[in-house]
């Protein structure tokens, strides 16, 4: 199993097993997040969709949702979804 020291949880954890997207910042997440921290990016990523009713035919709505991503993966500061409650395992 490949693994990958995560930018986002700062620790050794399983990597992902191809790119996400193609390109140097595909790449980039291939080599720096772990297939967990995607996942949960993906799920956050869904969140903001839905409960923001964004358009994704729009250019403004792609970029945003990219300085999102950049900001979840880093483990930074980004925008929450309004009364969404994690849940506890």
């Amino acid at each position: 199993m490949r693994t990958v020291t995560c930018r986002k949880y700062s620790e050794e954890l399983p990597g992902l097993t191809a790119a996400p997207f193609p390109g140097p910042k595909g790449q980039d997440i291939y080599d720096h997040v772990s297939a967990k921290a995607w996942k949960e990016w993906q799920d956050h990523q869904t969140r903001l969709i839905n409960e923001k009713h964004l358009n994704l035919f729009e250019p403004k709505t792609r970029q945003y949702l990219q300085e999102q991503m950049t900001l979840f993966l880093s483990g930074t500061q980004f925008d929450a979804v309004d009364g969404y409650v994690p849940e506890t395992k």
